[in-house]
């Protein structure tokens, strides 16, 4: 497998998994949810990953998200799993559950907390792949690993047989450079950013696209991206720049955020707008009244109506 063997492109977010205020999956919610991105123009979905909390999903949990969200795939909107886990038996079995559920492809962080090495990582992400048939996309997430992954490795990486894209949200802008321009010849690479020099670097060939978080902003999202494929620069500037506005106000720089958990943030954005995104599961706590009230003042910012906080 290399890049041709997926067209994976434009934004493709990580999407919340709804719960209930009891804890409990909610696939109903999912299904509204996944119809709203796919009406909204957006590219495709990866399901529960960082965004969708799988850190408290159960393996059957985690299947039957597959499952529910694999309806909603078609040749405009591929469906990814996230398939992070601590072992590769662990990982393998989610990856198994993904090609059981009909899904396009399976995203894959090294194992978090561990902090493995660079022979570990890829021992890892071999034994996945060995035991499975679905491509693969590498996530190189190091605010959750503790571990940034370079072009070297990421290099040895893209030559596992079913790697076929990377996922890059590394914090150093030149090392992602520098990757990009090694391995976007040989596998799907995302993570531009969406102001003026990531829709030059789009308009002029490079990189694939974004995998966000969420998809709060529906169809500007993608318009982004299907600006600069038709060579509308300052469209693309446009769109992109709500993107800046609510990432400003809710997170930091390194991806952290400024207040509450970022899957709280998410669904609440969603709520809001009247989206039954569902709640936070424990750990994770939902938003107090003021955190809310900060969300809903950054969409009233990017002019979008909100309406009650969806309790159910």
């Amino acid at each position: 497998m290399d890049r041709t063997t997926v067209d994976w492109r434009g934004y493709i977010p990580a999407i919340t998994t709804p719960f209930t205020r009891a804890g409990a999956l909610d696939i109903d919610a999912l299904h509204v949810q996944m119809s709203w991105l796919v009406d909204e123009g957006i590219h495709g979905a990866i399901l529960a990953g960082t965004s969708g909390e799988w850190f408290s999903m159960s393996p059957e949990e985690r299947a039957r998200l597959f499952a529910a969200g694999a309806e909603h795939r078609g040749d405009a909107f591929p469906v990814l799993g996230a398939c992070n886990a601590f072992t590769p038996d662990e990982a393998i079995a989610h990856a198994r559950a993904a090609e059981a559920a009909g899904l396009d492809g399976i995203l894959l962080t090294p194992p978090p907390y561990i902090v493995p090495s660079r022979k570990e990582i890829v021992a890892f992400y071999r034994a996945v792949s060995d035991a499975t048939d679905i491509p693969m996309t590498v996530y190189n997430w190091p605010r959750g690993c503790f571990v940034d992954m370079d072009v070297d490795l990421l290099t040895e990486l893209a030559r596992i047989e079913n790697v076929v894209a990377i996922k890059n949200s590394t914090g150093d802008f030149a090392g992602f450079l520098t990757a990009m321009y090694a391995l976007e010849s040989q596998v799907r690479y995302f993570g531009l950013p969406t102001n003026a020099m990531g829709a030059d670097l789009a308009m002029l060939g490079h990189g694939d696209g974004l995998m966000g978080t969420g998809g709060i902003l529906g169809r500007d999202h993608a318009g982004f991206w299907n600006a600069v494929d038709a060579g509308d620069r300052e469209a693309a500037i446009r769109l992109g720049g709500k993107d800046r506005v609510y990432m400003d106000a809710w997170f930091r720089p390194d991806y952290g955020v400024r207040f509450g958990n970022q899957q709280a943030i998410i669904k609440t954005a969603l709520r809001l707008r009247g989206i039954p995104a569902g709640f936070v599961r424990a750990p994770l706590l939902e938003l107090t009244p003021q955190e809310v009230a900060r969300v809903e003042a950054t969409l009233h910012e990017l002019g979008i109506e909100t309406g009650p906080l969806c309790d159910d």
